[in-house]
């Protein structure tokens, strides 16, 4: 029986990776890691194996969804560590690795650590408990025009909830979907129940947890007339009225 230790690597590049992962990472026998829910900084894989003295072997979605290459490894006695960017277990791909883990007989355990799903909230200053579902943009595609994340952000915004907005992202073809594409959908709230009233603001977030992090606060035209830099990019669709202090605090993202 082996081990697969799931190892968040958090927002930022190798060296936010806590002292405990370093030393984990150091000891087990082969280093996986993703970059198809989020993507590291560039360079970190390579800065990181070079710390190691050994490899990161890069998986994709498919070798993740269909994990022989991480059984074939565990079944061969030794402890193996997958690192993901983020908090390995915000995504549901990642929980059903765990239990193809625990259905082959073995263990695994788990480093948490920093995640969009809190950040982008922090960053602008919004209380993490006013947060209802999150939902993803994704792409638009011939033949394919969910209207299941508008309905949720408008169920959310009737719960006088806010919504964090996540962006799709393909980054084996370089592709991600930018604030601006994704601000100049959000007319599709329009005569739903939880629509944007005329003047009312949303938040934009920009590589959170990185030095480079920034953040914006204003109404959808002005926020599309802006340039939001490299990606990694999400929304925050905000409920109908806000705190007290979360007034006070979005103030300072507002456009100059």
């Amino acid at each position: 029986m082996s081990e697969l230790l799931f190892v968040g690597a958090g927002l930022g590049d190798e060296k936010d990776l806590s002292r405990r992962a370093l030393e984990e990472l150091r000891r087990v026998a082969e280093v996986f890691a993703e970059e198809y829910t989020a993507v590291f900084p560039t360079g970190t894989l390579d800065r990181l194996a070079a710390e190691l003295g050994r490899p990161v072997e890069r998986l994709t979605r498919r070798e993740v969804e269909q994990p022989d290459r991480i059984l074939e490894r565990l079944a061969g006695g030794r402890d193996v560590a997958f690192l993901t960017p983020g908090d390995p277990f915000a995504a549901t791909t990642h929980v059903a690795l765990r239990l193809a883990v625990e259905e082959a007989g073995h263990t695994w355990r788990y480093l948490p650590a920093a995640s969009v799903l809190t950040a982008a909230a922090g960053l602008l200053g919004l209380i993490h408990y006013r947060f209802g579902r999150t939902v993803t943009i994704p792409f638009p595609e011939p033949n394919f025009d969910p209207t299941s994340p508008w309905d949720s952000i408008g169920r959310n915004r009737v719960a006088g909830l806010h919504t964090l907005v996540l962006l799709d992202l393909h980054p084996s073809d370089g592709r991600f979907l930018r604030a601006e594409e994704a601000l100049g959908m959000v007319d599709r709230l329009e005569g739903t129940p939880g629509a944007l009233a005329g003047g009312e603001s949303v938040g934009v977030v920009a590589r959170v947890g990185q030095p480079s992090a920034q953040a914006w606060w204003g109404t959808v035209p002005e926020l599309r007339a802006l340039n939001f830099g490299p990606p990694m990019h999400a929304l925050v669709v905000p409920a109908p009225e806000l705190h007290f202090q979360e007034a006070a605090a979005v103030k300072r993202w507002r456009p100059a």
